[in-house]
């Protein structure tokens, strides 16, 4: 499958627990940090929920 980049730009303080939730099981945790992760649609689904908090690019 294709590998997709996966970035935090902004803050978790005041999302809900969910939303936090999911961040850190993305592998992020901090502003500007990336992942590259497959593009599964498990992954997709937790992008999804969280799409204001991050940027993604394909590659």
């Amino acid at each position: 499958m294709a590998q997709i980049k996966v970035t935090q730009i902004r803050s978790i303080i005041d999302s809900p627990e969910k939303q936090k939730q999911t961040i850190k099981a993305l592998g992020l945790g901090k502003i500007s940090k990336s992942v590259l992760v497959e593009n599964t649609p498990q992954i997709a689904g937790m992008i999804r929920k969280v799409h204001h908090l991050v940027e993604v690019k394909e590659l």
